[in-house]
Order: C-alpha cells, then structure tokens, then sequence
C-alpha cells in the first residue's frame, strides 16, 4: 500500500500498518516539498504527487494528513482510478452493527459503540468514545480521547478537538471545528469554532 503525506502522523500511521501485520508500505506521496523526495522516510521511498505513474495500479491507499484538508489530494487520487483502504487498529472495540467507509482510521484504544456510521476517509484517533447510533460525515478528524455520546451528528469536513466532549443527540454542523476540551451542549451550526465548557462560537469561517 502507499500513505499520503511524509510527515510525523504518516510515521504513526506506518506503525499501526505493522501493528496490523498483513499490508506493506511500498511508498510515501509528498505534495508540498518535493526536496523531501530525495530521501527515504524510515527506509520507504517519498514519490511527489505529480509522479503518481510510478505507483502500481494494483496498490491501495491512505491518506495520513490529519486535518480535513485532506479532501482535495484524496479525490485527485480518486480520480486516477486508484483504490483506499481502512485502518484498524487491533485494539479497538467496534460494534458488530457499526459500518465504516473506506479510506477511515480507528485508532488504538477507541471504542465505537451499536449502529454507528462512519462516513469516507475519517480519522478516528487513539483513545475515542464515540456512541451509539451516532452518524459521522465526510473526512471528519476526531482527535485523541473525545467522546461523543450516542445519537450525535458529526458533518463532513469536522474537526473534533482533544479530549473533547459532545452531549447525546448535539448535532456538528459541517467544516466545524470544535476546541480542545470543549463540551458541546447544544448544536453547532456549519462553519464555526466553538470552544469552552459549555462550548459557545468564537469564530466563523467563510
């Protein structure tokens, strides 16, 4: 397989591949300094994006850019025709009920709990509680030890700081960004940052 990015969460998600056991690392992509190309990253090659013809058709991907960002070099890789894989750390607890898209990352520890969805390309870091029937989006990133109670909707392109808590039933709007170490009571709407205890808009963004 091939990992997106070059950079220190690209390393953590090498090792949860060999945690893993049955995938190997061809290859890095790096798309902003292509001087990093000239070197190897833990003994792996870095290719630049632009050169994508080297990678074998057969291979599939990650994208290990931690923030929702991430969108636009996975749909250009997407529309080369090549294929996305899910990560899943041995030490998470996952409900038989619950459904993950391609391309997401469960990390080590996590806990996903009956009926949940998990949309495409979401990174679902160590240590996380996420609920019951919840409903999580698009290239949504939660980082380390959130809990998200049960029958929560997470919209596509969120950020969920560390340690963060949501409230059963709080719907995220979509492109939110929500602090670290906030507790989210009521719903937040589509492209603000909350932050706080209990968590109120500081920001908007265009």
């Amino acid at each position: 397989m091939v990992i997106i990015g070059a950079g220190i969460f690209a390393e953590e998600v090498q090792d949860i591949i060999q945690i893993i056991g049955n995938l190997k690392i061809e290859a890095f992509i790096e798309g902003v300094n292509k001087e990093r190309c000239e070197y190897l990253l833990n003994g792996i090659p870095i290719i630049w994006i632009d050169e994508l013809e080297k990678i074998n058709r057969n291979v599939e991907f990650f994208c290990a850019i931690g923030s929702p960002q991430r969108e636009h070099i996975i749909k250009v890789i997407e529309n080369r025709g090549y294929n996305f894989t899910t990560l899943i750390h041995p030490s998470t607890q996952i409900f038989p009920s619950v459904k993950i898209s391609e391309g997401s990352l469960i990390g080590a520890g996590s806990i996903i709990a009956a009926k949940t969805r998990i949309g495409k390309h979401v990174i679902v870091n160590r240590g996380c509680l996420v609920g019951h029937h919840v409903e999580i989006g698009n290239y949504v990133t939660i980082s380390p030890g959130a809990n998200i109670a049960g029958r929560c909707e997470i919209g596509d392109g969120s950020y969920i700081g560390m340690g963060a808590i949501i409230i059963d039933g709080v719907k995220i709007g979509a492109n939110a960004v929500v602090g670290a170490g906030a507790v989210v009571t009521k719903n937040v709407p589509d492209n603000v940052q909350v932050v706080g205890v209990p968590a109120s808009i500081t920001k908007h963004f265009i």
